[in-house]
């Protein structure tokens, strides 16, 4: 569990960071990716479903 939640942060931080940087010096519509991580990272809470574990749970073993 502890290899896939270092690859979940990891994507989810990557995404976050991507989209502001390129919000701020691209186009401010690129905003919108940190911000449905956000809503999605919330609906995870919440649900408990997250898409990236489920993708991960199809391809990763569990180390």
């Amino acid at each position: 569990m502890r290899k896939k939640r270092q690859i979940h942060d990891g994507i989810a931080g990557g995404l976050i960071t991507l989209g502001i940087f390129l919000g701020v010096y691209v186009n401010s519509t690129w905003l919108w990716l940190p911000g449905i991580l956000g809503v999605t990272l919330l609906q995870s809470g919440i649900t408990g479903f997250c898409p990236v574990y489920f993708l991960l749970d199809q391809t990763c073993s569990d180390d």
